[in-house]
């Protein structure tokens, strides 16, 4: 399956090795990395290399560029730095060029692409103790000793294929979504796909990639095969151009003030004013946060509480099967799209357009609950059924924002000791705030799912957040002149206990999901206690914040220990 993830986008060129002494190493340039990068820059750090496997920064974004896509969240809270670039997005929901090229603004303006690295992957990364320094292998023969390590390795950043059996055996032309191959399909991003106009295709997976990319080849392609194993809720989008307005009533600030709304919404708090407006502060955080107590104030026994949590989740998927019948003209088919599973099951989506694709005479559904039989040299096979394609789409997205980190980041981690960080973490993170790791000095970790810090809707945010503790962090050692630090053992113990104790097991509930990223495909017992959130759910966003920046003012460098 090699030829899945190699880069169509930009040519791959040959160089000669590399061997060189930066102040910091990279792991990614996709949001966190770039963040990273750019905090660093603020701070004074001159000599920054990031490494990635693709042609150019971006990361997500980098590599979906498949007709359709955008952001579900909204744009002036998602596209990061935007007051320090004074750029507005275009639209409420930005495209994935628009975001991209904002991302590519920002390594220009910090200056992050002159020493990067590209089409170049990390293979070891080894803690020198004599020089105080980590020593990092990559795969075209680089050899970079550096004084800080960082991982920014993202969440959504490991293509993720299905296990169908024949799939080798398929004639025709396949890719997925994360590697479009637009010199078979013709066109670009907004462009027609003028070579589909004879080709049946079929699209595997009806998540967000899947359903953002239908509309387009639904109007482009002879024919779709649209093969659903699960439904997903799709909400409304509500995309619209950006008032001309919008930007000359803003204070300074105000990224970060509607970034906080929303995660106020998020987490159920109260606000005066809700800034977005949208399915996420309208369903999710509902559904999130049921009502504790009723109307005259009186705490909810747990009886009353969860009846009245399922009594909201079934009104809000009634009101999403209702759009169905209200968008799709044929009722077999709009029952077949209908959810039926609470809310919260699975990633919700939002979109405008995809329902309707269902009405174009060019696209069959065909549902497959049991997943597809086989792939045949003319396509894929259910109950019996031999499809005929042209060319299959594998629009089934990305390994979980809960993938263990050492699979994430790659590569081998080797810290004090010879200890690597897979041996260390194999029961679990084991971490000081989710961005350090006893034993694995000079090292940082942008927060994560997973990963001992909180959860973000807008993965933007925390990002921000993360960068900023790092480069303040690295700012501050360096004042006090620090050659190494490490964690210290005991403070480690301590967050990772802090962590458990406010663990609830998800099993109650997500067991009666359908198998999804967000239950462990189906086995939410699997979740660890210790790889959760600073709080309960999500993690106290807030109150993670603010323990970050008192630690930081307050120069003591509490749980770290200093050479």
């Amino acid at each position: 399956v090699a030829d899945y993830l190699r880069d169509p986008f930009t040519p791959y060129v040959e160089r000669p090795a590399i061997q060189d002494d930066p102040d910091v190493v990279i792991v990614g340039g996709g949001i966190a990395g770039l963040l990273a990068g750019a905090q660093l820059r603020k701070v004074g750090i001159e000599r920054i290399r990031i490494i990635d496997h693709a042609g150019g920064v971006g990361g997500t974004w980098y590599w979906n560029r498949y007709p359709g896509v955008m952001c579900d969240v909204e744009s002036y809270q998602y596209l990061p730095l935007l007051e320090e670039l004074d750029y507005i997005p275009t639209e409420r929901y930005a495209s994935g060029e628009e975001i991209r090229l904002h991302l590519q603004a920002i390594a220009d303006r910090f200056d992050l692409v002159s020493d990067a690295l590209f089409h170049t992957g990390v293979t070891r990364a080894v803690w020198d103790e004599d020089a105080g320094r980590w020593t990092v292998h990559t795969d075209r023969g680089d050899q970079l000793s550096c004084r800080y390590y960082i991982l920014a390795v993202g969440i959504l950043n490991l293509l993720k294929l299905p296990a169908i059996p024949g799939m080798d055996d398929f004639a025709g032309r396949a890719f997925h979504t994360a590697r479009w191959d637009y010199a078979y399909t013709g066109g670009g991003l907004g462009q027609p796909m003028t070579n589909l106009g004879d080709k049946a295709v079929a699209l595997i997976g009806t998540g967000a990639s899947g359903l953002q990319c239908l509309p387009p080849l639904a109007r482009d392609a002879k024919h779709v095969y649209v093969f659903q194993r699960t439904p997903s809720a799709i909400g409304v989008r509500g995309n619209r151009r950006t008032d001309p307005d919008f930007g000359a009533s803003l204070q300074p600030g105000w990224q970060k003030a509607r970034m906080d709304n929303f995660q106020a919404i998020m987490l159920g708090k109260q606000v005066d004013t809700d800034l977005t407006d949208d399915g996420w502060t309208h369903h999710y955080a509902a559904v999130q946060n049921p009502p504790r107590r009723d109307k005259d104030g009186q705490a909810l026994a747990i009886a009353e509480f969860m009846r009245g949590a399922e009594e909201l989740d079934y009104a809000i998927m009634e009101e999403h099967r209702r759009r169905i019948d209200e968008l799709v003209s044929d009722p077999a088919v709009a029952a077949i799209l209908k959810p039926y599973y609470r809310y919260l099951c699975k990633r919700p989506c939002f979109h405008d357009e995809y329902y309707g694709a269902f009405n174009s005479p060019n696209v069959t559904l065909v549902d497959c609950p049991a997943g597809i039989d086989r792939i045949t040299a003319a396509g894929p096979v259910v109950g019996g059924t031999q499809y005929e394609v042209d060319c299959i789409v594998y629009g089934t997205g990305f390994e979980a924002e809960v993938t263990p980190l050492q699979r994430r980041a790659g590569h081998e981690i080797v810290g004090r000791g010879g200890v690597t960080l897979a041996e260390k973490w194999a029961d679990g993170a084991a971490s000081l705030f989710g961005m350090t790791s006893s034993g694995f000095p000079n090292m940082f970790v942008m927060p994560a799912p997973g990963q001992q810090s909180v959860v973000t809707v807008n993965y933007t945010q925390i990002a921000v957040l993360g960068a900023e503790f790092v480069a303040g962090t690295i700012a501050a050692l360096e004042h006090k002149g620090v050659r190494v630090f490490d964690v210290d053992a005991g403070a480690e113990a301590d967050w990772i206990q802090q962590i458990v104790d406010t663990y609830v097991d998800p099993s109650a509930v997500m067991s009666a999901c359908t198998p999804s990223r967000l239950n462990n495909e189906g086995d939410p017992g699997a979740t660890r206690a210790r790889d959760t959130n600073y709080g309960r759910g999500f993690g106290d966003y807030f109150g993670y914040r603010d323990l970050l920046e008192k630690w930081l003012a307050s120069g003591e460098f509490e749980g770290l220990t200093l050479q």
